[in-house]
Parts: C-alpha cells; sequence; structure tokens
C-alpha cells in the first residue's frame, strides 16, 4: 500500500485541473478547498487494473468540517477526476475549479441531513458486503461444481478408454475366433475332400471288383457249360465210335474166322479127296476093284457136296450178317452225323452264349462305368457345392471381419472424437474457471476495499463506472438498484465527450431497469453447470462425423423392435372357422401354408423327436401343414426306396415316436402331411434265375406286380403308364390287387397313424387316374404330387415362354380329375432367372403370372427349395442371396406357398418368414386371390394381390398412394429397400 499526501490546492474560476489515469477511471471527488495538513490517500496499486474502473467508497462516517476563519464557511465542492498511473501506481491530484470559493453558514437541519447521508451510505456498504459474500458462497460453489464436472468428465474419459480397449480385445477376441473357425473349416473341408477321393477310389475298387466278379462269374459258368457239352459231346462221339469199331470188328473177325475154318475145312476134305483119289489110283493100279473105289468117291462126292452147300448155307448167313453189320453201320454213321449236328449246334449255341455274355457284360461294364462317372460327376459337383459353400462361407466370415475391422475403426473415430471433445469441453472449463476466478478477485478486490480519509477531513470518495457494474454482477445482486440510481450528479456534457473520445466503445450509463434490460450491452452469457456438454449424452446428429450406416442400422433395430412389439401385442393365433373349414379335394382349406419338416440329412438324428418340439413355433408363425418324410421302412436311409410298406420304423426315428410327433402338430392345429412313394418298390427276394422281384411283408407281391417293360426287374405285368424309374422295380397300378393294397395301406396310414394328407413322389411313373382312385379312396384333407419335368432353354438360357413346361404339369393335374395339387416347378424356375433383374419373367402376355399359379392357382404349390434341389444335394439350389425376395414372391401370391426347414430354422430368415405370412395372413391371401400386376420390368414388378396388398420387388419407385387408381389409404407394413416393400390398405 502506498500512501500519498494530499496537497492543498487553490481553485479558482479561471483554472481547471485533471488527473490522468491509465485506463480513464472515472469518479467524483468530495473536497474542501482547505489545507490536508497531514492528512494522506491510502491507494492500493491493486486496484490499478488495466481495463476494469475502480469504485472507491469510505468507510467513515461523513462529516462536515468547519473551518473557524473570520466569517469564512468552507463548503464541499464536487469536481471530475481522472486516471491512475500504471508506471508508479500513485495518484496526480491535479483537480479543477470554476468559481470561487463560498463561505456559507452551516445550519442544523444540513448537519442532520448530512448525518442522514451518512447513515444511508452505511446501510449501502453492509448490502454490498452482505453481495460479496454471497458472491463468494456462489463462486465456492461454482468451484466445487466444476471440479465435479471434471472428476466426471475424466471419469467418462476413463471408460471410454475402458470401453475401447474392451472393444479392441473383443475384436481380437472374435478375430482369432473366426481364424480358428476358418482353419477349422479348412481343415474340415480337407479331410472332406480326402474322404471323397478315399470314397471314390473305394467306389471305383468295389465297381471294379463286382464287375470282376461279375464277369468272371459268367465266364466261369460258360466254360464250365462249353466243357461239359464238350465232354458230352465227345463221349457220345467216343461211344459211337466204340460201337462202330466192336461191330465192325467183331462181324469181320467172325466171317474171317468162318471163312478160313471152311477153307480150311475144304482144304482137309480136298487133301482127303487127293488122299483117296491117290488111294484110288493105287488100288486100280494094284488091281483092286475100281467100282468099290467109285462107289466110294460118290459117296465121298456126295458127301463133299453136303458140305459144300453146308458152306453155302453159312456163307449166306454170313452175308446176311454183313448186311444186317453194314445197316448197323449205317445207323451209327446217321447217329455219329446227328451227334455231329448237335455238337455244332451245341458249339452253336455256345458260341451265341458267349456273345449274349460279352455283350451283357459289355452292358453291364458301361452301366457300371455310367454309375462311376455319374458318381464321380456327383462326387465332383458336392465337391464343388461345398467348396463353394466354403468360399461362400469364407466370405462371410471375410465379410464380418471387414465389418468387425470398419465397426472398430469407426468406434476408434468415435472414440477419439469424444477424447478431443473431451480435451476441448476441458480447455473450455479450465478457461470458464479462470474467468470465474479473475471475476471473483476483481469483485472481492473491488468490494472489500475501504478508502478512509484523513481524520481532519472524512469525506468519502465515490467511483461510479457509468453501467459496467453489472458484468461484476449476477441477477441476485442489487445491480438494479445501483443502476437506477446511478451518480449522484449529472455528468457534464464536455465531460461526457472528452470520455467518448479516450473510451469509444464504453458502453453508456444505464439510468433505469427498462433501458438496461434493452442495452444491447449485455452480461457475459456463460453456460449454467448442468448445460456444460458431456459426452455421455452425446447423439448422433445430421452432419455429425459419425458413419452414416450407424444411424441407418440404428434406425432400422428401432423399427424392427418397433414391430416386433407391435406384432407380440396385436398378432391373434388364426382359428379355424366353419367356413374356413370346409375341405376341398386337393387345397384344403384353400389357406395352406406347408412347411417341410425335414432335410436331406434328416435321417442322421432322431427326427421325430426334434420336429416335435417345433410344433408350437410353427403354429405360432402361421404354419398350417408340415410335410413328413417317407415314414416306411427303406433300403436308402432317407425313405424313397420303400420295401416293407406296412413296417414303419425307419431311420427318423421309430413307429411310436412317429405318432407322438403327428399328436404334437394335432395338438398345435396343424395338418401331418406323409410323403408315400407308389410307383417303386425295393424287393426282399431274389427269383429262381437271380432277379431281385419278390417282396416281403404283408404286401408279398411277386413279378406280376412289376410292369412288363421294366428292363432290370422282368416283370410279368402290364406295360407301365408313365416313366420308368431304373433303380427299383415299377409297380404295376393296372392290377386289380395292387390297386386294393395300396388304397388298404393310405387308409391305414389315414386312421391309425395319423396323417391327414399325402405328397406323393415321382407321380411321373404312373396314370394320374390311379392317384384320383386312391385320392377318393382315402380322402386326404390335403395332396401334392410331385411331377417333376425340365424347363425350355435356348443356348443356355432360360426360355421365356414356358407354357409347354407348366401344361404338362395341367395336364396331370387334369389327370387326377383336380383331386391333387401339384408342385409349381415352372415358378421356381422363372424366379431363379427373374429375381436377377429380369421381373419381366414374372408376367405373360395375358397379364398373369408365368407359372402355374397363373392358369391353375388353387392347385398351384409353390417353392423355392427342397430336399432334392437344396440341402446337401444341391441339385438346383435357389439364389440364397434373393431367398427373401423369392420368399416374398410365394407368400404373398395366391397358390399353397412351401416352407423349407433349412430357410426357416438354418439360414435365420425366422423373423422374415414370420413378417410375410402375417402380411399374408391379414391381407387374407388365399389359394384363388386376384392378382394385377401393374409393373413387370427389369427394374422391378409391382402387383396388387386381392383387395387390401400390394408388393414391390426391386429398386422400382413406386408408391400406391401416389396412384391415382388406387383408392383407400395405405400403409407401409414391411420395408426391406430395394429388395422388397408391403403395402397394406387401412
Amino acid at each position: 500500500m502506498t500512501e500519498l499526501p494530499i496537497k492543498e490546492y487553490c481553485f479558482n474560476k479561471e483554472e481547471m485541473g485533471s488527473i490522468s489515469l491509465p485506463d480513464m477511471a472515472v469518479g467524483i471527488i468530495h473536497h474542501c478547498p482547505t489545507a490536508y495538513s497531514g492528512a494522506h490517500w491510502k491507494y492500493d496499486k491493486n486496484l490499478c487494473l488495466g481495463r476494469r474502473p475502480p469504485i472507491f467508497r469510505t468507510a467513515s462516517k461523513r462529516k462536515k468540517n468547519l473551518f473557524c476563519k473570520p466569517h469564512w464557511l468552507c463548503k464541499s465542492r464536487t469536481s471530475i477526476f481522472s486516471s491512475m498511473d500504471d508506471s508508479s501506481n500513485t495518484f496526480a491530484d491535479v483537480v479543477e475549479t470554476s468559481g470561487r470559493n463560498e463561505v456559507l453558514n452551516i445550519e442544523e437541519d444540513e448537519l442532520m441531513t448530512a448525518r442522514k447521508a451518512l447513515s444511508e451510505a452505511q446501510a449501502r456498504q453492509e448490502a454490498i458486503e452482505k453481495e460479496r459474500d454471497q458472491l463468494l458462497e456462489e463462486l465456492a460453489c461454482l468451484e466445487a461444481k466444476q471440479r465435479e464436472y471434471v472428476a466426471t468428465i475424466l471419469h467418462e474419459k476413463e471408460l471410454a478408454i475402458a470401453e475401447v480397449e474392451a472393444a479392441k480385445s473383443l475384436f481380437h477376441q472374435k478375430l482369432q475366433e473366426s481364424v480358428e473357425e476358418k482353419f477349422s473349416l479348412e481343415s474340415k473341408l480337407v479331410l472332406a475332400k480326402n474322404d471323397a477321393v478315399e470314397l471314390a477310389v473305394q467306389v471305383e475298387k468295389l465297381a471294379e471288383i463286382a464287375f470282376q466278379q461279375a464277369t468272371s462269374h459268367i465266364l466261369e459258368d460258360a466254360q464250365l457249360r462249353v466243357s461239359a457239352a464238350e465232354t458230352t459231346a465227345a463221349e457220345a462221339a467216343y461211344q459211337m465210335e466204340k460201337q462202330i469199331r466192336d461191330v465192325t470188328e467183331g462181324s469181320i473177325l467172325s466171317i474171317v474166322e468162318q471163312s478160313k475154318y471152311a477153307i480150311e475145312k475144304a482144304l482137309d476134305v480136298a487133301e482127303k479127296a487127293g488122299e483117296h483119289a491117290t488111294k484110288a489110283v493105287s488100288e486100280f493100279t494094284e488091281g483092286m476093284n475100281p467100282l468099290d473105289e467109285l462107289a466110294s468117291i460118290q459117296s465121298k462126292n456126295i458127301m463133299l457136296q453136303g458140305v459144300v452147300n453146308d458152306l453155302e448155307s453159312q456163307l449166306l448167313l454170313t452175308r446176311s450178317d454183313v448186311d444186317r453189320l453194314k445197316l448197323e453201320l449205317e445207323k451209327a454213321h446217321a447217329h455219329g452225323n446227328a451227334f455231329e449236328l448237335r455238337a455244332k449246334d451245341a458249339e452253336k449255341a455256345l458260341l451265341e452264349f458267349q456273345e449274349s455274355s460279352k455283350k451283357n457284360t459289355l452292358q453291364k461294364e458301361e452301366e457300371i462305368m455310367s454309375l462311376i462317372e455319374k458318381m464321380k460327376k456327383d462326387s465332383s459337383e458336392r465337391k464343388k457345392a461345398s467348396s463353394k459353400a466354403f468360399k461362400a462361407e469364407l466370405q462371410s466370415i471375410r465379410d464380418a471381419i471387414g465389418a468387425a475391422k470398419e465397426m472398430a475403426h469407426s468406434k476408434d473415430d468415435a472414440y477419439l472424437r469424444r477424447c478431443e471433445a473431451l480435451q476441448r469441453s476441458l480447455k473450455a472449463s479450465e478457461a470458464t474457471t479462470k474467468m470465474w476466478r479473475q471475476r471473483a478477485e476483481m469483485a472481492e478486490s473491488i468490494l472489500c476495499k475501504e478508502r478512509p480519509l484523513g481524520e481532519g477531513d472524512e469525506d468519502s470518495i465515490y467511483v461510479v463506472n457509468g453501467g459496467r457494474i453489472d458484468l461484476l454482477t449476477d441477477d441476485d445482486s442489487q445491480k438494479w438498484k445501483l443502476l437506477s440510481d446511478g451518480p449522484r450528479r449529472e455528468i457534464p456534457q464536455w465531460m461526457a465527450r472528452k470520455i467518448r473520445t479516450i473510451r469509444p466503445r464504453f458502453p453508456p450509463r444505464k439510468i433505469d431497469v427498462a433501458e438496461a434490460l434493452s442495452s444491447k450491452f449485455r452480461s457475459l452469457d456463460l453456460p449454467k453447470p448442468n448445460e456444460v456438454w458431456s459426452i455421455a449424452q452425446e447423439k448422433p446428429k445430421e452432419g455429425d462425423t459419425l458413419i452414416e450406416h450407424v444411424i441407418e442400422k440404428e434406425t432400422i433395430e428401432k423399427k424392427r423392435k418397433a414391430l416386433e412389439h407391435v406384432l407380440q401385442g396385436k398378432t391373434i393365433q388364426w382359428q379355424k372357422t366353419p367356413e374356413q373349414t370346409n375341405l376341398e379335394s386337393g387345397t384344403g382349406t384353400g389357406r395352406e401354408i406347408v412347411f417341410q419338416g425335414f432335410n436331406w440329412e434328416s435321417w442322421r438324428k432322431q427326427w421325430y423327436l426334434d420336429l416335435a418340439p417345433k410344433a408350437a413355433d410353427l403354429s405360432k408363425i402361421g404354419v398350417t401343414s408340415v410335410w413328413f418324410p417317407p415314414p416306411t421302412e427303406s433300403v436308402a436311409p432317407q425313405g424313397y426306396m420303400p420295401s416293407d410298406l406296412y413296417n414303419l420304423n425307419s431311420s427318423y426315428g421309430s413307429v411310436e415316436e412317429l405318432k407322438h410327433c403327428i399328436e404334437e402338430m394335432h395338438s398345435q392345429g396343424l395338418l401331418a402331411l406323409g410323403d408315400v412313394v407308389l410307383n417303386h418298390r425295393c424287393a426282399q427276394k431274389q427269383s429262381p434265375n437271380g432277379i431281385w422281384n419278390i417282396f416281403g411283408g404283408k404286401l408279398a407281391w411277386g413279378p406280376e406286380a412289376i410292369v412288363c417293360d421294366d428292363p432290370n426287374f422282368q416283370g410279368c405285368g402290364n406295360p407301365s403308364s408313365g416313366d420308368i424309374f431304373h433303380a427299383a422295380p415299377n409297380i404295376d397300378h393296372s392290377k386289380d390287387f395292387v390297386r386294393n393294397d395300396i388304397k388298404e395301406w393310405l387308409n391305414w396310414l389315414r386312421n391309425d397313424i395319423g396323417f391327414d394328407g399325402w405328397r406323393l413322389d415321382f407321380v411321373r411313373g404312373f396314370s394320374g387316374t390311379y392317384v384320383k382312385e386312391y385320392i377318393e379312396a382315402s380322402a386326404p384333407a390335403f395332396a401334392i404330387g410331385e411331377y417333376w419335368d425340365s424347363l425350355a432353354y435356348e443356348n443356355g438360357n432360360l426360355c421365356y415362354n414356358q407354357d409347354a413346361h407348366r401344361q404338362r404339369i395341367v395336364n396331370w393335374i387334369n389327370a387326377t380329375g383336380g383331386t391333387s395339387s401339384a408342385f409349381d416347378v415352372t415358378t421356381k424356375g422363372i424366379l431363379h432367372s427373374a429375381l436377377h433383374n429380369q421381373y419381366w419373367r414374372l408376367i405373360d402376355p395375358q397379364g398373369k403370372p408365368t407359372g402355374v399359379l397363373g392358369w391353375w392357382p388353387s392347385r398351384a404349390v409353390t417353392f423355392l427349395e427342397n430336399h432334392d434341389t437344396g440341402s446337401t444335394q444341391g441339385h438346383w439350389p435357389f439364389p440364397r442371396d434373393k431367398l427373401t425376395q423369392g420368399y416374398a414372391y410365394i407368400l404373398t401370391h395366391p397358390g399353397t406357398p412351401v416352407i423349407f426347414y433349412d430357410h426357416l430354422y438354418d439360414f435365420g430368415l425366422h423373423d422374415i418368414l414370420t413378417e410375410l405370412i402375417e402380411a399374408r395372413r391379414r391381407a387374407g391371401i388365399h389359394c384363388r386371390s386376384a392378382v394385377k400386376i401393374y409393373h413387370a420390368n427389369n427394374e422391378g414388378y409391382v402387383a396388387q394381390i386381392g383387395d387390401t396388398l400390394v408388393m414391390k420387388l426391386g429398386q422400382f419407385d413406386w408408391n400406391p398412394s401416389k396412384e391415382n387408381h388406387l383408392e383407400g389409404s395405405w400403409q407401409t407394413f414391411v420395408d426391406k429397400g430395394s429388395d422388397y416393400k408391403l403395402w397394406l390398405r387401412q
């Protein structure tokens, strides 16, 4: 504190004085023209603020001093002074006077007025002190709140950092899990490939072994038969030759021996005759009697003649024997020739048999090779499908990882921005705290300082700032009173002009409350503590730096939750009224929604036990019928190669589990449709010639129950009335006993097991007239026939005109007398191409839908996939990215839609399908609903179904509210953007 002596000055009218201050503080001085001896000013250099004028008040009582000079009294005068020195912090007392000193006589009433003014000043001083205390309390509260805000902001910052770290750790964990899953999938794919290769190798080996065994068996049999024939022929020839040789040799030998014997006998007789002749000559010559000799000779001649006759007779006998032997020899030659002919025939038959066996073996080899090729092709297709599925899964994983990365990146950016905002908020808070601290110090320095005068003259000095006091006080202070009172004296015009030249931007003095309120110079509007920005309360706004798809996702999630809430609150389970339960053959109630309750791999589980708990959910979402897998015992585990029709213990479960599952469906108001295979049946026994054409079980049919034109099973029945199924014996439905047995079996399934309707497999194999007979006999609530046929293609592209294809399906339905519906294969094939921006395929030249539902909608059963086209077989899979559009089409159009098991429970389409079924129910769409197509081009498809629903496919910009020909108020029920959109009439 610096004390400056106050000098005594004489004031004249012509004299003027001033005090220079660095920032032009304006004030009022009450002074007396006497010498202030020994009096000092107490000056605080802290009041020398650069831009804010100080206000001085005296704490001592205001008193008037009387100076005892003869007849002169000193009266206080008011003078203007300004300014304080920055360098020396001292006042330069320059006082101007405009007149001479006046001496007045002080009366007692003036003294009382001065005392009264002094008491008022003291009261004002006390009010100002109270106001200062309030300001200090508020400042302390503000500082405490500021500390709380800083702590809160720091806590939020720590939480944000912790969230970022947690998100990063979660992302890394998810990424690691995705990588591990990827590796596991790759390993599974490799193992699957190895298994497929091993399976193909084993199949080839088995086929080769089977072929070798079959060919070796056939060749061995043929060789044995040939060798047996050759042995038989050789033995016959040997026996013939032996007989001929024995007979010939015996006859010749006997003739030769007899001839030799006769010759020897004749020689003996001749020798004896010669001897007798020599004896006779000798006797004749010796003188014997010649007559005796002659008589003896004659007798001997007679004997010889008898011998010769005997020899001739023996010779004749021998000749007859020779002739007989010649005849026998000729017969033997004839037998030999016959045996040779038989041998030649046997050889010819053997050659023919060998050729036929070669042809059969070649044919079987070709069939086996074709089977092997088909298996290889199937394995390659499965391999491709599995690799494609794996690639799709891998791509989805990559997309998920990319989305996670983008989300993490966006979160990081958001947290960085929030941290920056927190830093800015902290800086703003610090600046606000500093400013409030400065203002508090200023208020404290202004309000707390007292300026006592000397004891000789205790006049008080008041410095008024002309309206700037409102910057130092708040609304709760007495500023309005101070502003209304203003300074005690008016500022002269010349002084005002001087002030404006020195401080041109200094605000004018406010003289009343109205002027203060209407003034442009307002106090600093600082935010209140509860208005301080907090990152925890920040919400995304338009134009914010947050990415737009986050906002879009939040909006979609809100809409989805709102829709779920509405559906949970307003959806009422559909109750069958008496009018709706009027059943019609082939269509049921007309409002059926069928669920295929299995896929190609369902047999690997106890499927009936898995399907039964889903009955409640199926009934809740609006399904009315459940299509069961084939229930009979089957050679193939999937059930489509049945053997014993009355044995219902299959790969899907036991007959008791089947009945339990059907009872669960019935308890939820669902129909149970049995998948029955009537075209073919696998035999259980072989015929004597080794053909599998004898059936077992209760229906023990034989070859007479098989069509005769089945090339593989040697049937004895009539020709087939349809196409041949080559994998199993085709049943001849023209036989009365066959039809009677089938009708009895269907009624057993209806009455004893509990099935309500049929899905008929491969109905192309037999005439639709038999189907009509079976349906009329069993009276099902609903029946569907699988009439599968190829669509028309040109140069690999689907033809627009598919009338011939759907006509064949309609012809089969006509053959059943309309008692059965049929799968709308035409619509499925057209949707494959139409949903790829070729929506013009969905309208025919007559303006109707291009499938069976355009011609006979009450008999059209629409579908996208089943166990053959989809699942693990994948013969004709529907485009996966177009499934929602496909279901939006079939669930909003007439006909009877079918939902595949995989799509509802494995593909994540449960909520979407529930939403579409609810739209179908609310709009009252049934199998005969009318369809009016408004647009069908490359951009989209728009149609009105019934009176209360309009649907749109594709990116075509269309709204029913803008169409003049659509009356009523339309409300958006489902909005999936460019995929599809549904409106319902209010």
